[in-house]
């Protein structure tokens, strides 16, 4: 008998809270060249082609049995040299970032220990009990991990108004609204970090599955949930570039631009040690969150690879499969994701936004695509991969320093 479909709070949980993690705090940093005018188009912008992308793949996906993911449609439709590509960038994306979790997640376990019980361990056997402790979860279900990712962005929205909301009220209209044309040449550089901050095409799959393919559901998961990521974002750059000259990002960047550093030059707006435990407690949140959603997005791609069955030893299978490769590098290699993550944005532009569009494309072409089609037709996907193109070159001329930056 199949079970009826968890509520809709679930799934938007799932995409706002794989979208929003941590690294949300580099934006304003990122966008400190453009400033405020430029970033909102440029927010917008990425919006708009990273919420149809994750309807190209829905669309692709509607053609198959619920439970295929990446692995089967992208090789039935793109044939298997797309397929092997997009694995290989895709899996590459989900390990580095599942790697990351688990080592920001380490450090909420041992803080929060040291706090309650005064026990202090070492960061890296608290990260092996934070992925075990969530790994539990994604093993036993999807609509379980929906349920407790929907408590967790619950209190990331929570202290994510508590911190941002005061610092609203106080923003220097004159000051945000510096627009100069010189300005628009910085946007260049900044457009791949914008593609990672809508990242929540890994989990597109898992609702699909989760929906029982029901199109309507699932849309309404991917928009609203995208649409919290937006809204979060900016009002994040209302209450950051609003209240922080852009001259005084210069010395933020130089001092590392973590949350510390961001807490101190704004410590003339607010209590800075209300502030800086508020953006804690919310980036806390949001890396718990965002370790369910990637996770089960990597977890339903990997029992698709391999055809794992969806029993409690097949999901186990596919638990070890998902969850023991970042765990080892975060035991052996605490430090290696600051070298990958840039790669990990280049892997990104591939299974974002190029493979989807593709992929619908080649959907109404086999199939038609009679359960769901995006809207736009021919031109709407040829805009998304010229959208992805451009990525790719932006991200090859930053890593080569030819864009300007602050």
């Amino acid at each position: 008998m199949k079970k009826s479909p968890p509520s809709l709070l679930s799934g938007i949980a799932i995409v706002a809270g794989t979208a929003v993690g941590a690294g949300m705090f580099s934006l304003p940093i990122v966008s400190s060249g453009m400033w405020f005018s430029w970033s909102l188009v440029l927010l917008f912008t990425t919006w708009f082609f990273m919420y149809h992308s994750s309807l190209m793949i829905m669309e692709a996906n509607l053609n198959f049995e619920p439970g295929a993911s990446f692995d089967t449609f992208v090789s039935k439709l793109l044939g298997p040299r797309w397929n092997a590509l997009n694995s290989l960038t895709l899996l590459f994306v989900l390990y580095i970032l599942t790697y990351a979790y688990v080592s920001g997640g380490g450090s909420i376990v041992s803080h929060t220990l040291e706090e309650v019980a005064g026990v202090a361990l070492p960061r890296t056997l608290a990260g092996l009990i934070f992925a075990t402790g969530l790994a539990v979860f994604v093993w036993y279900s999807a609509a379980l991990v929906g349920r407790l990712t929907s408590v967790f962005v619950g209190g990331m929205i929570v202290t994510f108004i508590m911190s941002a909301g005061g610092l609203t009220l106080s923003v220097e209209t004159s000051l945000l609204f510096q627009l100069e044309p010189e300005y628009l040449f910085f946007t260049l550089a900044a457009i791949p970090t914008y593609l990672t901050a809508f990242g929540y095409h890994g989990c597109v799959p898992s609702l699909v599955k989760l929906y029982h393919q029901d199109p309507r559901r699932i849309q309404i998961c991917l928009l609203v949930g995208s649409l919290i990521s937006l809204v979060v974002y900016t009002i994040w750059h209302v209450a950051t570039l609003g209240n922080i000259p852009r001259a005084d990002f210069v010395a933020i960047k130089s001092a590392g631009g973590n949350v510390g550093d961001m807490v101190q030059a704004l410590e003339n707006v607010a209590d800075a040690s209300q502030l800086s435990s508020l953006l804690g407690l919310f980036a806390n949140f949001a890396v718990v969150s965002s370790f369910l959603g990637v996770t089960l997005g990597l977890f339903d791609f990997i029992a698709d690879k391999f055809k794992f069955g969806d029993d409690k030893l097949g999901r186990f299978k596919t638990a070890m499969i998902t969850f023991i490769p970042p765990a080892i590098g975060g035991l052996f290699f605490p430090n290696g994701f600051l070298y990958a993550i840039g790669l990990a944005g280049l892997c990104a532009c591939m299974w974002g936004t190029i493979v989807p569009a593709m992929a619908a494309r080649a959907s109404r072409a086999q199939f038609g695509s009679p359960a769901y089609r995006v809207w736009g037709g021919s031109a709407l996907i040829y805009l998304v991969i010229g959208y992805g193109l451009l990525l790719v070159v932006c991200y090859l001329l930053a890593a080569a320093k030819l864009l300007p930056v602050l």
